[in-house]
């Protein structure tokens, strides 16, 4: 079986955007006709320039190659131009490629990806969602109270996010990113993320975990600080708390709270999570399948993070196939 031609579909979100502002779908297809169809999860160049990029590996690493294997395509792009480390718009390739190749192996096979990849452990899994503005009020004015600024407004749509279904809701009312992160929270950003907390936490109960974000917005002293002021409410997981550039000074802010840190959105490759494992930063690891290194590299994260005790959960700030590919990773792990 070889691979003979490679087609890439850049299709924009309507507001709100949710899984991003567009989202970069590949379609590989074999001599024998077998299509296999992927996700690329890469946000730092324009959707356009990645398509040149994906053309690009395609063309040196897996036209006319078998599909099958996904380790020889993986190290081979990996090591594109001597680099051989993370390069984020690489990894983002590779990973929605190395996804098709699998969709492939899957559908020749006959078989769902999961039971290629050591079989079915978990019946059923656990879904989270964020929590966004509701239809017409996609653009919500930032003068008025919104799901985004008023903790009662969210606790009605934690409320509903239930009745869908959903064991967890996840919120950051701490304020937007920004490009200068690493600062202190004001006193009224404290105050907000109690009031999301205490209003969300009444109003589902024990019906559904309280997920907290941040975006990665703050110093390891204001983390600190935030942490002091939601543990009362007993959240599943605090997002991120510091950017993630320095793995020692997250796990500083692990040690100091009971709320465990879930991070790995940003990150990529085994290489960089087993830091992570190795610092104590993290304990719930959220890898993003179509920017990670693809299907077979999160299953390797996934292991090492059963030697440290550790959880994971994909990341989906993308679109309908990254899904489907953390459904299979998430199947398989125990």
């Amino acid at each position: 079986m070889k691979i003979a031609s490679c087609s890439t579909y850049i299709v924009a979100t309507p507001a709100p955007h949710v899984g991003g502002m567009y989202w970069i779908f590949v379609s590989l297809r074999t001599q024998c006709g077998i299509e296999g169809v992927g996700e690329v999860y890469a946000a730092s160049f324009h959707p356009t320039v990645m398509e040149s990029a994906i053309a690009d590996v395609f063309e040196r690493y897996l036209k006319n190659h078998d599909p099958h294997q996904v380790e020889r395509f993986y190290r081979e792009a990996y090591s594109s131009g001597f680099t051989q480390r993370p390069d984020l718009s690489m990894m983002g390739v590779i990973s929605g490629l190395e996804m098709a190749c699998w969709d492939i192996i899957g559908k020749a096979a006959d078989q769902h990806v999961y039971e290629l990849l050591g079989g079915k452990v978990n019946e059923r899994l656990r879904s989270y969602t964020y929590l966004y503005p509701t239809e017409g009020d996609v653009y919500p004015d930032p003068d008025q109270p919104n799901v985004y600024t008023n903790a009662d407004i969210a606790a009605e749509a934690a409320v509903k996010a239930v009745e869908q279904g959903f064991t967890a809701v996840k919120f950051d009312p701490a304020g937007p990113y920004t490009i200068f992160d690493g600062h202190q929270p004001r006193l009224s950003d404290l105050d907000l993320s109690a009031a999301f907390c205490r209003q969300i936490r009444a109003a589902v109960g024990d019906k559904a975990d309280l997920l907290f974000g941040t975006h990665g917005q703050f110093t390891v002293s204001g983390a600190k600080r935030m942490a002091r002021r939601l543990e009362a409410y007993d959240p599943l997981w605090f997002e991120e708390p510091i950017p993630p550039e320095n793995p020692s000074d997250m796990a500083e802010v692990a040690r100091y709270t009971s709320i465990p840190v879930a991070a790995g959105e940003r990150l990529c490759t085994k290489h960089e999570f087993a830091r992570m494992l190795e610092a104590g930063a993290a304990s719930i690891l959220q890898m993003n399948l179509g920017r990670v290194g693809g299907i077979l590299e999160a299953k390797k994260i996934a292991s090492m993070a059963e030697t440290r005790a550790a959880q994971i959960a994909p990341h989906l700030y993308c679109g309908p196939i990254v899904a489907a590919a953390n459904i299979q990773i998430a199947t398989c792990g125990p």
